[in-house]
């Protein structure tokens, strides 16, 4: 028998994965159960049916959830030339009775996608647990670059804090506890160490993409950019018409047009 979890704190974790899947697409209830038990974890996410359609009855009464069409309901079906074929055409294009009703689509209303911008964007007052983390980790390219930044150094804390409890539980138990309950603590404790280390290399990736992005512009003058006017002074001189002058423009050049070399009848005479 299926129990649905009604504690508040599963339910926001259930309706934001509802709402972040039916973000990306619409989907009938078997897939959404699906694609929420890969979302939240495997086998451990504890979602069933039982507690999927409460959660979307819940959505659909607070407007952010609609049932629509299916889309595959209704096609035409091409004729085989078999007989096999054209009985199953037949009995595909019969009205559906009550107990071969279509299946249900569900998609996300403009009231959904301010709810999921809510629901993932609110930060936790208490220290999230994985599945909390790892569902708003799954959306979180939905997220300002540094919301995501703010995500996972909470994070980063909780799992420093974390450490630094069990480090203190192997220490103060060693002399009480036997090999194999040690080694449970001990597992605790590398699992925690490989997860900061996960989490420091997602915050050097998240930091080195905003200072990435934030880049200034090449400046006047700078490699890329315009080129400044030059300030110096012995570039150019303006003439009396305000037309621009070589800076040697003064400097007395005669011409040799009309000159021509004397003959020796003139070279006698002088």
């Amino acid at each position: 028998m299926y129990r649905a979890d009604t504690s508040p704190r599963v339910s926001l974790v259930l309706e934001l994965a509802i709402l972040g899947l039916l973000k990306e697409q619409q989907l009938h209830g078997y897939e959404l159960k699906k694609r929420l038990v890969d979302t939240l974890g495997g086998t451990r996410s504890g979602v069933s049916f039982g507690s999927l359609y409460p959660a979307l009855g819940r959505l659909q009464r607070a407007g952010a959830v609609v049932v629509i069409e299916d889309p595959s309901a209704g096609k035409p079906i091409p004729l085989t030339g078999s007989l096999g074929g054209e009985l199953a055409a037949f009995r595909a294009r019969r009205p559906p009775t009550k107990a071969t009703r279509g299946r249900k689509v569900y998609g996300i209303t403009a009231r959904g996608e301010q709810m999921f911008a809510e629901l993932l964007g609110t930060e936790s007052t208490t220290a999230e647990d994985e599945r909390q983390f790892n569902l708003r980790l799954a959306f979180a390219r939905y997220l300002p670059p540094g919301a995501r930044i703010g995500m996972l150094e909470r994070r980063r804390a909780t799992l420093d804090d974390r450490l630094g409890r069990l480090s203190t539980r192997i220490r103060n138990s060693r002399d009480r506890l036997d090999s194999y309950a040690r080694s449970l603590l001990e597992h605790d404790r590398e699992a925690t160490e490989h997860d900061l280390s996960w989490i420091d290399r997602l915050l050097r990736a998240e930091r080195e993409a905003a200072v990435e992005s934030a880049t200034p512009l090449p400046g006047p003058g700078s490699s890329g950019g315009p080129e400044a006017p030059s300030t110096t002074s012995s570039s150019t001189t303006t003439t009396r018409a305000g037309t621009p002058a070589p800076t040697n423009a003064g400097i007395y050049r005669p011409s040799l047009s009309g000159i021509r070399p004397r003959t020796d009848e003139e070279n006698s005479t002088v």
